[in-house]
């Protein structure tokens, strides 16, 4: 040999080390100077003791490429043949995993501190001469379970300012209207709700948004005219003071949308382990401090509680400029944040006390709540969906593989497994769970990813959109 290279106590050839071609070919792309993609080849060499040996022809050699030079067969070709091999799939695990530790860098300092989980500080009571009029819509489908709670919660309200509560029964089965009425009347403020029977559904139109339609007209006929329409759903909890906080938040930051993210049931085991991971993936999409932000074009909003100022829906097209939205809440606050010129405020937080009533006992329940707009969210795209796919495997599942399978020599994939944990942790805080859930984040990705693929599946077999035995056709057909 004509002479060696020592790398860290190992013996080595002084040929030119290189990337198997198609790795090389992509950093040449990347790296556009040489002398860059030089010092990464010696890195990863260096990394993994002077063990990774890949010269460019030698490696389309033993790959059999067509053309390539055969040089005649040596004691032990094979098993070196191997060697590189197992080499090559350690250089690029390697590689993912440092551009997995790159992205979670990125969401950790430039994502809008999305991670946080914080709710906003509480506003100081006020004393005013008048306050605006507010009217709650409530759309209800088969809710029996859960409307009486939410709809007393709406009626304790402490709201100094005109309030009334609109529930629109959607064709439910289960005495839905009957449970709403016997909430009122136990508080003995039946003049205080007005609960209506939806028309049919008409084609074009998702089944909720209907509902809330036909709520918002019949606002129109309240003695007086709101300034402010809650849009919530009839499995929330309020708080005894949430309106009048909504309210002198909107009228004091000059918001035509205030919503909250509120805080999901967390009690179960397949709750404890899904149900922090849905707000932060949520969190992730729509990040809230890019929501709040007028300048930043991020707009998303929560459909569990939503105050609306009702010129800005008109402003903005009505609720019936969304009518085939199943994701409504996000494109209603685009609608609003975006109408016009320029671009209008709007909030979005984390609810410090407003919670969700619905339990989740099983994983099917979560399965389908997700696969419901997953694909939805991808615009029905199988490109979006691959790319996703790709990219949720690279972030989440990833780094422990790596991690597991080079041991030290992975350290980026530690590194990245240890970002995604410090992410995960204000969340998992926010729901009063153990930090020890988020090393497990890899896992529960896994299953978000499985229920995304999932929700393209059912589009694909013409069932997406569905929930509560009705589907709702992206394209505006009615089934």
């Amino acid at each position: 040999m004509a002479g060696t290279l020592k790398l860290s106590g190992f013996v080595a050839p002084t040929h030119r080390l290189r990337f198997p071609a198609c790795i090389h070919g992509i950093f040449c792309g990347v790296f556009r100077r040489r002398r860059i993609l030089e010092r990464i080849e010696k890195a990863v060499y260096h990394i993994f003791d002077g063990r990774l040996v890949l010269d460019f022809h030698d490696w389309r050699s033993v790959a059999g490429i067509a053309g390539a030079p055969r040089p005649s067969p040596r004691p032990g070709d094979a098993a070196r043949g191997f060697h590189r091999g197992l080499c090559m799939i350690a250089a690029v695990l390697f590689l993912v995993a440092c551009l997995s530790l790159l992205i979670w860098c990125v969401l950790l300092f430039a994502r809008g501190g999305f991670w946080r989980a914080q709710p906003a500080a509480p506003l100081a009571p006020e004393t005013r001469d008048a306050w605006p009029g507010v009217a709650a819509v409530v759309p209800a489908r088969n809710e029996a379970d859960v409307i009486a709670r939410a709809v007393t919660s709406l009626l304790e309200q402490d709201y100094p300012g005109e309030f009334h509560v609109i529930v629109v029964d959607d064709h439910s089965t289960d005495g839905t209207a009957d449970a709403a009425r016997a909430a009122a009347l136990a508080l003995r403020c039946p003049d205080r709700l007005t609960v209506i029977s939806a028309k049919p559904l008409p084609a074009g139109w998702s089944g909720k948004v209907w509902a809330q339609s036909q709520g918002i007209e019949a606002a129109r006929s309240l003695g007086y005219a709101p300034e402010y329409l809650l849009l919530t759903d009839a499995d929330i909890g309020h708080p005894s003071d949430a309106l009048t906080q909504l309210v002198m938040r909107a009228d004091a930051e000059k918001r035509d949308l205030v919503s909250l993210m509120v805080r999901l049931r967390c009690d179960s085991f397949w709750e404890k382990a899904l149900i922090p991971a849905f707000v932060f993936f949520f969190a992730k999409l729509y990040p809230f401090a890019w929501v709040n932000n007028p300048r930043n074009r991020t707009a998303g909003a929560a459909g569990g509680c939503m105050l609306v100022r009702r010129t800005a829906l008109e402003e903005a097209g009505g609720i019936e400029s969304i009518r085939a939205e199943l994701i409504d809440d996000c494109s209603l606050a685009a609608r609003i944040k975006h109408r016009g010129e320029g671009r209008h405020p709007i909030r979005l937080d984390v609810a410090a006390r407003s919670v969700s009533l619905r339990p989740y006992d099983s994983w099917r329940e979560i399965w389908n709540m997700i696969a419901r707009t997953a694909f939805t969210q991808l615009h029905y795209s199988a490109w979006l969906l691959a790319g996703t796919l790709l990219g949720m495997t690279i972030i989440y599942l990833a780094p422990p593989v790596v991690a597991i399978v080079l041991g030290a020599k992975g350290w980026p994939a530690w590194l990245a497994w240890a970002a995604m944990c410090c992410a995960y942790a204000p969340m998992l805080r926010y729901y009063q769970r153990s930090p020890l859930w988020a090393p497990f984040l890899p896992l529960i990705a896994l299953f978000y990813v499985s229920a995304t693929f999932g929700s393209a599946v059912r589009y694909w077999r013409g069932k997406g959109g569905q929930w509560k035995a009705r589907v709702q056709a992206p394209a505006g057909t009615n089934q």
